[in-house]
């Protein structure tokens, strides 16, 4: 499902226009990714939690030359699939 197919979902669950539930998506992800920016967890529960972690600088390979290079260290984000989730994916049909 990519964000158009997801927009048209939500707005005929919700019954909302598809402009209105874009604004709402759309809103929804920005305050996801600032509050994770400022490595504050979103944690909706059911669902998972979103939180930023850090990962260490490490060594890596240039693919093409083999050349060792060294990778920075940097913050990225991570999800943890909540407990309600994991057992949707999970359920016996």
């Amino acid at each position: 499902m990519n964000k158009t197919e997801l927009i048209e979902a939500l707005a005929h669950e919700t019954e909302m226009s598809k402009a209105a539930a874009g604004r709402a998506i759309d809103a929804l992800l920005e305050i996801i990714t600032k509050s994770v920016a400022k490595k504050q967890d979103v944690q909706l529960i059911g669902f998972g939690t979103f939180k930023a972690t850090k990962r260490a600088a490490r060594t890596g390979r240039n693919p093409r030359t083999g050349e060792a290079l060294k990778i920075a260290a940097a913050n990225v984000p991570k999800f943890t699939p909540g407990a309600a989730f994991k057992a949707a994916l999970n359920k016996k049909k």
